[in-house]
């Protein structure tokens, strides 16, 4: 259900309207335009708001089935999964920004966000993996991994193929070519009642759902990203490595941790898209620089305190952004390891407490870098060459993660 901020309260026939004038302002033929939105999860209210940031204003929200605990954009941006993993559910938002490359130069395309027809359910949907025009969807309480296509989506078409684990557990499956990487669980290990069984390491599964090569090694596997066709896991021992070899299956190295680094791991990581590196955190003070292609491939980074949230920078490819509890955001230069800049964007948000209180959270679009600052329920625009505060925008509620969907391009 969309619903308008409370300040434009009117009826559904005026609504219409006033979505449309706002999301599509009148531009002259083949203008070059550059146009974002955020969506902001609420931390406790099940809703996501779009933000137009160059208006400075919440468009409206949508309503979900219970709180949004991750959310995920495709690899194109048109479609988000909201995913609630309290409430066995996924809705999936249209995002309304479309971009196409056209060599020379990009076309972009704006229309209004929408929730689109179609319900995603499932036991305790965690980890999505945006693969190509493919958003798999684990499911851990079914041991099942849901492939569906984005296109299909954007039709109302919920349908989706089916890639199984050897049983329940928190998980994740990640399509590589014809093959798919799987999360293997410890079935050895007894649990408690109710309790899912810990992951011993990764399997991969050919496109008739048969094990190839043997079980690689991952204690605790738990954190994935993509860089260059490469794609990473975080493990107790390493980062496990997975690289594609045309037809044949991928093959796995496992980047063994340094006996002089401190007693640690990485267990979330991001992937650099122009240069061939991840990003990962090291417990709860320190980064880590992971380097696939070097003999020496981890670069520690310490922090004043403790990180709250980090994000890499899709157009500043060697810049890094690092939110640490005492309220400061941090520029990181990826190459040399150093902090580069740094400014106080909130107050201290301390990471005592639970896992899931309300904490700010990055992203990025463009030269802006969005914060989400809940206790002052505001969205923080910050400039990312300067970190100067460019605007604020007031969201109802706490506003929790964010996800920035847009581009630049000719508009037709």
């Amino acid at each position: 259900m969309w619903k308008l901020p409370c300040a434009l309260g009117t009826t559904g026939g005026i609504v219409l309207t006033l979505l449309s004038v706002g999301l599509n302002p009148a531009t002259a033929a083949d203008e070059s335009r550059e146009m974002w939105r955020l969506f902001v999860a609420d931390q406790q209210e099940p809703e996501v708001t779009v933000i137009d940031p160059s208006k400075g204003r919440a468009l409206g929200s949508f309503e979900t089935s219970g709180y949004v605990t991750h959310l995920v954009a495709s690899q194109s941006g048109k479609t988000l999964f909201a995913v609630q993993m309290d409430h066995d559910m996924v809705h999936v938002l249209k995002s309304g920004i479309a971009t196409a490359d056209h060599g020379e130069h990009a076309d972009i395309n704006v229309e209004a966000a929408e929730l689109l027809p179609v319900t995603l359910p499932g036991e305790r949907p965690i980890h999505v993996v945006a693969d190509g025009d493919s958003m798999v969807q684990y499911f851990d309480r079914e041991g099942v991994a849901r492939v569906f296509s984005e296109t299909r989506l954007l039709s109302g078409d919920g349908s989706f193929d089916t890639v199984r684990a050897i049983a329940p557990h928190h998980g994740i499956a990640v399509p590589m070519g014809r093959y798919f990487l799987m999360s293997e669980p410890d079935l050895d290990t007894k649990t408690k009642p109710g309790e899912l069984p810990p992951r011993l390491g990764l399997r991969i599964i050919d496109e008739d759902g048969k094990q190839v090569g043997d079980i690689a090694t991952c204690s605790g596997l738990h954190g994935e990203a993509h860089s260059a066709g490469i794609v990473a896991f975080g493990c107790a021992e390493g980062v496990l490595v997975v690289r594609p070899d045309g037809d044949n299956p991928p093959k796995v190295d496992m980047l063994a941790y340094r006996s002089d680094m401190p007693e640690d791991r990485v267990s979330q990581l991001l992937g650099g898209k122009a240069m061939n590196f991840f990003l990962g955190n090291y417990g709860a003070d320190r980064l880590a620089l992971i380097d696939p292609a070097s003999e020496t491939p981890f670069q520690l980074v310490d922090l004043p305190v403790r990180r709250v949230d980090f994000a890499l920078d899709p157009q500043r490819v060697k810049t890094a952004y690092v939110f640490t509890e005492d309220g400061q955001l941090h520029a990181l230069d990826v190459l040399s390891g150093e902090i580069v800049r740094s400014a106080n964007i909130t107050e201290p948000y301390s990471k005592d407490g639970h896992w899931r209180d309300p904490r700010p959270r990055l992203a990025v679009m463009g030269d802006i870098i969005a914060v989400t600052d809940p206790k002052q329920h505001l969205v923080r625009l910050i400039d990312a060459e300067s970190f100067e505060q460019k605007n604020t925008i007031e969201v109802e509620g706490l506003p929790f993660n964010i996800v920035a969907v847009g581009g630049s391009g000719l508009q037709h």
